[in-house]
């Protein structure tokens, strides 16, 4: 990753992000201080499940907080230009239709970072989110897909 590139992101992706590394900063960090000071009171570290359940557990929580840092660092608090609000950007909420599959989809456009498939959060670098970008109510879009092109329709931009 170019250590100098903005990572996007909205006011509420921002937010999690901060109240993530508060938590593992804080809360966290102390839970897991204090297994491995009741791990190491168990005695032979060698054969010590919990010991090192916990030392791995340390690193990953002190990974993700580098990882936090880095971003928090970079990013750029995207807001939602509401003068332009036909028009896909992040922060949009959009209302796509399947044409095929005749499917309503209801999808959030947010920065790499926050990005959720699951939750309904596509990314704006994702192929449908960069397809969408820039585009308005009733357009219709062909996004590549393993199963071949896909076609939408965009039905609401909010």
């Amino acid at each position: 990753m170019d250590n100098n590139k903005e990572i996007l992101v909205t006011e509420e992706g921002y937010q999690e992000l901060i109240n993530e590394i508060e938590y593992r900063k804080t809360r966290l960090r102390k839970e897991i201080a204090e297994r491995i000071k009741g791990a190491l009171k168990e005695g032979d570290l060698s054969e010590n499940c919990e010991y090192h359940e916990s030392k791995e557990e340390q690193n990953k929580n002190e990974s993700r907080i580098i990882v936090l840092e880095h971003t928090l660092k970079y990013a750029k608090i995207v807001k939602h230009n509401a003068a332009n609000k036909d028009i896909v950007q992040i922060g949009s909420k959009v209302v796509l239709k399947d044409i095929e599959f005749d499917e309503v989809l209801d999808y959030s456009i947010v920065g790499a970072t926050e990005a959720d498939p699951v939750a309904g959060k596509i990314s704006n670098l994702s192929p449908l989110g960069s397809e969408l970008m820039g585009k308005k109510r009733g357009t219709t879009i062909n996004v590549a897909s393993p199963g071949g092109l896909v076609k939408y329709e965009i039905l609401e931009v909010s």
